[in-house]
């Protein structure tokens, strides 16, 4: 396991958090980030990337956490990358975090919200996760020199990015927020999630064995009505969302999208009707990669590639390795 690495290169970075937590009404877990360190290599779908970090818990995809990386004055805002339940910033992030650096951002991830047995993340109290994020951030940003930072968060991590975003002050510094599959109104996996809500010690069972985040994704959860009280979006900030309409965990997949004016909303299907890319395949796919690269960098012109792929792709794959 890679070593809790305390955030030492901003040391206000700590109160600032809490400082903003508690002007809030917030309270943060005194949790520090994990910060993978150790090189691996690319992957091209998310089952194999699940199995190398399985064998390798610290490792971190190419080009990521870079001592030393100056931003470009063509992408002056490092991008940090915030992976989903029952995951790793190699698991999630081994298909576009080098693609990232490749195109000249300065790219980071941190694993977060470890779970109880230690083994995986993703499954603290999303808001004691926002914190750690909130930590990281501050230490990207006094290492790098940058005014902001451009958040990615795939499925629970694009309500941790939000919840800093949107709720420890975080606004201040972020520029562009992007969703995959963000679970912005919560799920109900095909009926799985009010049946459990029915009964609440199901739901109590659930975040006494896995941690809370789970219970706090599904729809209709006291902790989605908090982070959108209001609406869904802070100002400053440009938000884009990237849904599929076959996502077998945000149902339906509206509830990936956000309801403010002036956010963006991205279906996969409107850009490439063939693409029935599934949630566990999301940051795999070259037509999303593209699509948050154009997010990034509106500029480039970047045309997203259109390939057919089958409904259920991967899934299967995914699943087994994970067991």
């Amino acid at each position: 396991m890679s070593p809790r690495i305390p955030v030492t290169l901003c040391g206000a970075c700590v109160p600032l958090v809490f400082g903003i937590a508690l002007v809030f009404g917030v309270a943060v877990a005194t949790a520090t980030p994990v910060i993978p360190d150790v090189p691996g290599p690319s992957q091209s779908n998310h089952a194999d990337a699940i199995r190398y970090s399985a064998e390798n818990f610290a490792a971190v995809p190419p080009g990521v956490n870079q001592a030393g990386c100056t931003p470009s004055p063509d992408h002056p805002d490092p991008v940090i990358l915030v992976h989903g339940t029952d995951s790793t910033a190699y698991s999630d992030w081994a298909g576009l975090a080098p693609v990232l650096a490749a195109a000249g951002y300065c790219t980071y991830a941190l694993n977060y919200g470890e779970s109880p047995d230690g083994s995986t993340y993703g499954y603290s109290d999303i808001r004691d996760s926002a914190a750690e994020l909130g930590q990281f951030t501050q230490s990207v940003l006094a290492s790098t020199g940058a005014a902001a930072v451009d958040l990615i968060g795939y499925s629970q991590g694009a309500a941790v990015t939000r919840y800093y975003t949107n709720r420890l002050g975080g606004a201040d510094a972020v520029n562009k927020w992007i969703g995959i599959a963000s679970p912005t109104y919560g799920g109900t996996a095909y009926g799985v999630t009010p049946a459990l809500q029915a009964v609440p010690s199901a739901t109590k069972l659930v975040s006494t064995e896995f941690g809370p985040a789970l219970v706090q994704m599904m729809q209709g959860s006291d902790f989605l009505a908090e982070l959108n009280s209001g609406g869904d979006t802070v100002p400053g900030v440009e938000y884009t969302s990237i849904a599929t309409e076959v996502d077998e965990v945000i149902q339906p997949y509206t509830n990936a999208l956000m309801r403010d004016s002036g956010a963006r909303n991205i279906v996969v299907q409107d850009v490439c009707p063939e693409n029935k890319v599934a949630h566990f395949a999301f940051t795999y796919d070259p037509t999303t990669i593209a699509l948050v690269l154009a997010a990034l960098d509106p500029s480039a012109a970047i045309d997203p590639p259109c390939d057919s792929v089958p409904l259920g792709s991967g899934i299967l794959d995914v699943v087994i390795a994970s067991n």
